[in-house]
Parts: C-alpha cells; structure tokens; sequence
C-alpha cells in the first residue's frame, strides 16, 4: 500500500509540475476555438492556453487566421494573469526562433542578404523573420559623409526596397536590439574575394585596374576584384608628394604585382617599375665633383630633390641653401655620391639661377 500510495503522489507530482509553466517556456498545442477576442490552445495542461487579439495583430495578416485542429507553437507570457488565464504568444514563440537564427549568424559571421522596409533618422529598418533589425546609418558603406539632415535622409530613402548585404552584429532579445551592418558585409565580402583572388596571382605579373581610392601613403586599385595598394614610392621614380598629382580615382591603370602577403590578405603593386629604371638608363653614370644642371622639383625635411636627367633626382641636403631656393628653379648642383645601384645621388648647391 505504501508504494502504491508513493506512486501515487510522484504522479500528482508530475502533474503539477506539467500544470505550471513559467514565463518564456515554449509549448505547442491544438486550436481548439477562436473568436473576435483571440484563440483558445489546449496544451495538454490543467489550463488551455489563450493567444490575446493584439497577439494576433503582430503578424503578418497571412499568418492570422488558424483553423480548429491546427497545432502551434506558443511562449509562455504570463502563467497566470489577473483574470486567472494562462496568457501565451504566437508572434514571441516565433520571434525566438529568429533569435536564435540571428545569435547563430553572429557566431559564424555568415553574411545574409534583405531588403530594407523603411527608415528613420538614424539609418534603416530591416525585416528578419519576425524581427525588426537596424541598420545605424554609420554602418552603411554607400553613405556620404557631410550630407545635410534633407540629403541624407533622401538618401536613406532610396535605399529602401533594395536588396543590401548585412552582418548582424548584435544581438539583445532582452532588449529587443537586432543590429546589422552593411559596411562590415561588403568589408568581409572584400575581403574573402580578396582571399581568393590572391590565389591566382603571381609576383611579376602585369594586371589591369581600376584606381578606387586615394590616400596620403597611395593609391588603391581593383585588380578584379580585390584592392591592391600602390603604395607612394611605387608611383613614379620621381618623388611624389600627392598621390591625387599621379591618379585620380576611376582612372584605368596596368600594375606590377611586386608583392603578395598571403597570411595578411595584401596585395602590393607598383607603376613606376614598369617604367624604364632610370639609375639603369643612364648612357654616362655621374661622377664625384661633376657639375650639372637640375630643376628643383621638392623642398623635404630631408632636403631639397633635384632633378639632373629624366625621371632622375638627386638630393641636396644643405639645409642653409634650401631658403635661398624653390620648387621649379634651376639650379647648378655638383655630384658628391653617385650609388646606382642604391639608387642614390647626392649633390651640393653651385648656384642658382635667379628668375628674372
């Protein structure tokens, strides 16, 4: 009798247990009514689940209207409410779904593609599942900067109901934030494309570009799909100050692949060494206490660059003749050092020549 009477209460037990969800549980059940004011789910409890009409409101209108008999997945919202109800959610059981999809392509980075649905002043609204995501405007890549508050939310606007590539980045159930970044989804897609277009180059060979950006150390160039950097020295043989003096951004360019770093996804490419090498050309090398005539082209924290032959400088290092002289002046310089092969001239001032 005693045992029967301790199986007896286990199961009671068990009942009880099964009889009192607790907020966020999520269950599944049959419809078995609906009227204006919601649905009524059995969940094989001691209570039916109801699903309130606002409830209902937060879907899409396809999604409103089950049958009797349809089975659902429902959360938990409120265990017991003040009328006594067991008060459960459709549009949050689905919503949870979402977030765990959305945590899952945080952890592995995976780039989705949607559709933006509307705006606000700070960037776009983003449908994912049931979710609403933002997109921060400082997280968009085709964003200019220094646009007044009109211009910029015209341009918000126009990105409404295009396609865009996202990577969420953050993801808060608790308070409702589902983050997305179009900017570190082109940056990613960059450069895995950059990964991948690596693996087909060799150093030595000759690519066809297009400049993408200008910076103060060089120039940027798409090589079909993956950026290259010419860096400064790479642009002429002569010293240059601006890249934007060489390039401009759209022009269509051929570079040197001098350099590929596999491990930190870098391209490295040169103009100026598909050019005749200039310290090689010389028909007659320089020699010490030669006099010559030069053109001032830079005045430098190092010195001031003289150029002697066609794509050639030397450098004249005396900094008490640098303020007597200036860009674009002729002067009559003399060879102290010659070195080709360092690719090195350095000279000392005669005179200069004084404009009239």
């Amino acid at each position: 009798m005693d045992n029967a009477g301790d199986d007896l209460a286990a199961l009671l037990a068990g009942e009880e247990l099964l009889a009192t969800p607790e907020r966020g549980d999520l269950l599944e059940g049959v419809v078995i009514a609906r009227d204006s004011n919601g649905i009524i789910i059995d969940l094989g409890l001691k209570r039916d689940g109801v699903v309130a009409r606002s409830d209902l409101e937060k879907l899409a209108r396809e999604d409103t209207w089950f049958e009797v008999g349809d089975t659902i997945s429902v959360m938990v919202i409120d265990p017991v409410d003040s009328d006594g109800n067991l008060l459960v959610s459709i549009a949050q059981a689905r919503e949870s779904g979402d977030w765990i999809d959305a945590r899952r392509l945080v952890e592995s980075e995976e780039i989705i593609e949607a559709v933006p649905s509307g705006f606000n002043q700070g960037g776009l609204l983003v449908p994912f599942g049931h979710l609403l995501g933002f997109v921060p405007a400082s997280h968009l890549s085709s964003l200019p900067r220094g646009l007044d508050e009109e211009a910029r939310l015209s341009h918000l606007k126009s990105l409404v109901g295009e396609c865009l590539p996202f990577k969420i980045i953050e993801v808060d159930p608790q308070r409702r934030r589902l983050v997305l970044s179009e900017r570190k989804a082109i940056r990613q897609w960059r450069q895995t494309q950059k990964a991948e277009v690596i693996q087909t180059l060799q150093e030595g060979e000759i690519r066809k570009g297009v400049v993408t950006s200008l910076r103060e150390f060089g120039a940027f160039v798409d090589i079909g799909g993956a950026d290259g950097l010419i860096h400064i020295s790479e642009l002429s043989w002569m010293r240059i100050e601006d890249p934007a003096s060489v390039l401009e951004i759209g022009q269509e360019v051929e570079a040197l692949v001098v350099r590929l770093d596999q491990k930190n996804n870098r391209i490295g490419l040169s103009l100026k060494r598909l050019q005749e090498n200039p310290w090689q050309a010389l028909e007659e090398p320089f020699v010490p206490d030669q006099e010559i005539d030069g053109v001032v082209t830079v005045i430098s924290s190092v010195g001031a660059f003289i150029q002697v032959a066609e794509n050639l400088e030397g450098l004249l290092k005396t900094p008490d003749t640098q303020s007597a002289i200036g860009p674009g002046q002729e002067v009559r310089v003399r060879v102290l050092d010659f070195d080709p092969e360092k690719e090195r001239l350095d000279l000392e001032l005669v005179r200069a020549e004084v404009s009239e």
